[in-house]
């Protein structure tokens, strides 16, 4: 059964990246057919789909982060990342990676991240 574990800093300072990282178990993120996203969830908000990196390595973003978001991997490691630049207090989320994209996506614990100064 797959696993997947966020990491990465709890707090970021305005105008810094947002760096994190998903270490996946249990599968691997070059199986044929998978997608491997990340989400995030700000206080009294709905879950926001950031985007997804394809098993084929190919990558999308939302349209709304695209200019401040990329989305990579490391096969060895079998992690996938997300780097978010330029953050500001509305960045401040719980960010989660999953195996999939929609609904039925399997998500990790999710960490929380807090912009501020």
């Amino acid at each position: 059964q797959v696993q997947l574990q966020e990491s990465g800093p709890g707090l970021v300072k305005p105008s810094q990246t947002l760096s994190l990282t998903c270490t996946v178990s249990g599968d691997s993120i070059t199986t044929s057919g998978t997608f491997w996203s990340w989400i995030r969830q700000s206080p009294g908000k709905e879950p926001e789909s950031l985007g997804y990196i394809h098993y084929t390595g190919n990558t999308f973003v939302m349209p709304s982060l695209r200019s401040r978001t990329s989305i990579g991997r490391d096969t060895s490691s079998n992690q996938f990342t997300l780097h978010l630049s330029s953050v500001t207090p509305n960045d401040t989320a719980v960010y989660y990676c999953a195996k999939g994209w929609g609904p039925r996506s399997i998500r990790g614990p999710g960490t929380q991240v807090t912009v501020s100064s």
